[in-house]
């Protein structure tokens, strides 16, 4: 375990140094309602994982009190999942439809004890009884129902003799309660539906309020970890324990922030849809965020529970750049898999002056990982290269082969372009080349020089193999419906070519296709017939273009990434390494941006000047390997409008809370193209954060007065709209309000 602790161990740790509890027990607790994904993933990690650091026991358990959305198969998907990434749970799974005997009875001694009724209401009425933020609710007429009439109607409920929503039993609490969830919360509604588990015997099933901490209780967990979104629902757990007078030792709520991804959603309603309507190929799609679908793709589960630690436990909501999950599979699978040609895009080339086969000893992985093997490459006469590995007409900067520039075959010979054979279209069908013999590689005598190595099959022994090449399911960073899906997610090549030995040799189940990305072989579809791999991720991030041109392989500038020829990340040098170590050790950077830092020596020493001004680290970095990255792509740092010292001034406003995070970027923008100090930007354009809370507050009410349905939802429960209100105060101030002190006085004015 890490020294440093997250607020949710220092919590557990407090409470066993005090003699609280004598052991750890947690829960990981799903709705069986639809498959895991990588949210489900991140709470497995902290449930599982604080039993684990502190010698307890993780139960999983199944919170199937809705009979309409529950399924076994979602059932066995939730322990699959639990099981791949690496967990066990304690004894058998637990379900709560276990306990729904004794939740009835403790729901009747609530009853007895006039701590709950049975209400007749409709269900609008009911939500016009709750009240608003401002006004206390109305209790409903059938409170004053006696324990005996209260008893009888609930018994009858559970019986069978009402439809459904005609009754619902009720907890008396308070109904002018600031928190509107304890405006006399459901216990119990009725559901004519049959349970996947208990059959037909129920006919009222109990809510998550009331059946989820009994469950805790009943099974000893000592800390119910849970999402932010039941922050709220807290009061609500602790009032039916106290109420109920347990004895002790009993469970206490800790909330902690939902994980988020941009171009992702993981709403199970959203999720459910995308099945269900066939836009994807069910729960386990590889462009799903499901555990199914990420395992499919070719995740591994370190990868996953890497990126979960990455992100760390935090108690504000925020979203996580997908481009760090990528990363995490990047660095896991770069010290694991083998490295392989395949050709996605065949382009005949004749090599006329070779006669015979041959065939050259290739290692699998390069010299900087400490795994051996090596397999037969055989080469004959005519191979296969990468279509856009030729270039008739190159432009500038292009290192392949060309009519004009030699090349050489991947752990084979340099050759030569000797004459282009096209179609009736003027389509390139094939290359006629001539080869080098005294090149072969690790013996060359030649001394001839190149400029790169590309990859290739033989063209009698490659095997045809199927790729299906997947994208971002959306995209948008912050999708919202069927409008914002990536037309272009999926994309399969029918006709690609790859060296033998992968198919026939098996030397694994994951590859780096050289210089095309990480690749698996598809547990499903795959056969040695007809072979599939799924691509897991490319070699590098391909979405920061995204808003620009498209551009073609050809026309990428060698200098914008230090990349070996095959596709590999070139091991750093020792000054390089050297930074990078100082960057992750004393200036606490991510190993990314420390990455992206230590490998440029353009960004590395822009970064050095910034930081000499405003001993800012981390913001810096940010701002330099994001920001100025993109900028000296095309230019020189003496190309610039701004400077470094003015990236530091800008880093200082945002660290004194002058301007924010969003309105850095509009300046950031104004100095790339103007070279105008920061402070003469936000002063001509009045960009000063707002954090007086006298000035917020009135645009808060406003906003509030009028989205009063969205109120009603948040009140109902849909406390996701927490986000709407907050976004539309930061609209309505231009992105000049301060975050953190718009945050802090919604959740004030909605409670």
């Amino acid at each position: 375990m890490s020294e440093h602790k997250d607020f949710l161990r220092t919590i557990v740790e407090k409470d066993l140094d005090s003699g609280k509890y004598k052991n750890i027990i947690t829960r990981f607790p799903p709705e069986p309602n639809g498959f895991p994904h990588i949210g489900h993933a991140k709470s497995i990690a902290i449930n599982f994982g604080i039993a684990r650091d502190y010698n307890g026991h993780c139960n999983l358990r199944m919170d199937d009190t809705n009979p309409t959305t529950e399924d076994t198969k979602y059932v066995e998907a939730l322990k699959d999942a639990v099981q791949w990434l690496g967990f066990e749970w304690k004894g058998d799974v637990r379900y709560t439809s276990d306990y729904f005997d004794k939740l009835y009875e403790w729901a009747q001694e609530l009853v007895k004890m006039g701590k709950a009724y049975v209400d007749s209401l409709d269900e609008e009425t009911m939500r016009e009884y709750r009240g608003t933020i401002t006004e206390p609710g109305k209790r409903s007429k059938y409170a004053e129902r006696s324990v005996e009439e209260n008893l009888d109607l609930l018994e009858r409920m559970k019986n069978g003799e009402f439809k459904d929503g005609e009754h619902v039993l009720r907890a008396k609490i308070d109904m002018s309660a600031p928190n509107m969830k304890m405006r006399d919360p459901l216990m119990y509604r009725i559901r004519h539906a049959h349970h996947y588990r208990a059959g037909d015997k129920w006919a009222i099933y109990p809510m998550y309020d009331f059946g989820h901490c009994l469950s805790d209780y009943i099974e000893g967990v000592t800390h119910s970890i849970c999402t932010l979104e039941f922050e709220n629902n807290r009061d609500i757990y602790d009032w039916v324990i106290n109420t109920l007078g347990l004895e002790p030792p009993r469970p206490y709520q800790h909330e902690f922030a939902r994980l988020g991804i941009n171009y992702t959603v993981m709403s199970k309603r959203k999720l459910l849809e995308l099945v269900n309507e066939k836009y994807v190929n069910g729960w386990d799609d590889p462009r799903l965020p499901t555990i199914a679908g990420l395992r499919r793709r070719g995740y591994t589960p370190e990868s996953i529970l890497n990126f979960c630690e990455s992100i760390g436990i935090a108690k504000a909501n925020s979203t996580v750049d997908v481009a760090q999950l990528e990363f995490a599979i990047r660095d896991d699978l770069n010290t694991k898999v083998p490295r392989v040609m395949c050709v996605l895009e065949p382009l005949k080339v004749t090599i006329e002056n070779y006669e015979g086969t041959e065939e050259f000893d290739a290692p699998y992985y390069p010299e900087d990982i400490p795994k051996e093997g090596t397999r037969a490459v055989p080469f004959s006469k005519e191979i296969y290269i990468e279509r856009d590995d030729f270039s008739e007409n190159p432009p500038k900067g292009y290192n392949r082969l060309t009519p004009d520039q030699a090349v050489r075959l991947r752990s084979a010979y340099i050759i030569t372009c000797k004459e282009i054979i096209k179609d009736a279209n003027g389509e390139i069908t094939e290359i006629i080349a001539e080869y080098n013999p005294d090149s072969k590689s690790g013996s060359d005598t030649t001394g001839i020089k190149v400029k790169s190595a590309i990859q290739w099959v033989d063209a009698a022994s490659s095997k045809k193999i199927e790729v299906r090449v997947y994208d971002r399911l959306y995209s948008c960073e912050n999708p919202d419906g069927l409008e914002d899906l990536n037309p272009d997610s999926l994309k399969v090549i029918r006709d690609a070519l790859i060296e033998p030995a992968v198919i026939t040799d098996k030397p694994d189940e994951r590859f780096q296709f050289e210089r095309q990305g990480y690749f698996y072989a598809d547990p499903i579809d795959y056969t040695d017939k007809n072979p599939v791999f799924n691509k897991i991720v490319g070699l590098k991030d391909s979405w920061g273009k995204k808003d620009k041109p498209k551009e073609t392989r050809t026309e990428r500038k060698p200098q914008e990434k230090k990349v070996q020829i095959d596709g590999e990340v070139e091991p750093m040098t020792e000054s390089e390494q050297a930074l990078f170590e100082k960057y992750t050790g004393k200036f606490k950077l991510n190993s990314m941006v420390a990455d992206i830092l230590a490998r440029d020596e353009k960004l590395s020493s822009f970064y050095a000047d910034a930081l000499a001004v405003n001993n800012s680290p981390v913001s810096i970095a940010n701002l330099v390997a994001n920001e100025v990255a993109r900028e000296l792509k095309e230019k020189e740092i003496s190309d610039l409008k701004f400077n470094a010292s003015q990236i530091a001034e800008l880093v200082k406003m945002v660290d004194d809370e002058t301007i924010s995070s969003k309105i850095a970027k509009e300046v950031f923008e104004e100095m790339s193209k103007s070279g105008d100090n920061p402070a003469k930007i936000v002063e001509d354009k009045g960009l000063v954060q707002i954090s007086d809370p006298a000035v917020i507050e009135p645009i808060i009410d406003d906003i509030i007065a009028k989205n009063q349905d969205n109120v009603e939802k948040f009140k109902a429960g849909n406390t996701k709209l927490l986000g709407f209100f907050v976004g539309q105060t930061l609209k309505a101030t231009g992105g000049k309000a301060n975050p953190q002190v718009v945050n802090q006085l919604v959740a004030q004015k909605l409670k």
